[in-house]
C-alpha cells in the first residue's frame, strides 16, 4: 500500500461538540474542527479547546435549552 493511500484527508468545518460534565449534557454549536472525511474523527486548535474548556467552565446562560429523551440500553 503506498504511502499516499494512508493519508486521511481532513477538511475545516463548524460541528458541534457536545459533552457530558457533572451529570449534564452541554451542545455547543458552530465549533471550528478538521474534520477526516474518511473517519469522522474531529480535531481541534489548542485555541479552541481552550475556548471550550473557558465556555463549560463558566457556565453563562446559555442561547438555548434543548428537551431530549434519555434511554436506557440494556443488554
Amino acid at each position: 500500500m503506498a504511502s499516499r493511500d494512508l493519508e486521511e484527508h481532513f477538511v475545516q468545518q463548524n460541528i458541534t461538540y457536545v459533552l457530558q460534565t457533572e451529570g449534564k449534557l452541554v451542545v455547543i454549536q458552530n465549533v471550528p474542527a478538521r474534520v477526516s472525511e474518511e473517519t469522522g474523527e474531529q480535531l481541534f486548535s489548542p485555541e479552541t479547546v481552550e475556548r471550550l474548556q473557558g465556555m463549560v467552565w463558566a457556565q453563562h446562560k446559555p442561547v438555548r435549552v434543548l428537551e431530549t429523551p434519555v434511554y436506557e440500553f440494556a443488554a
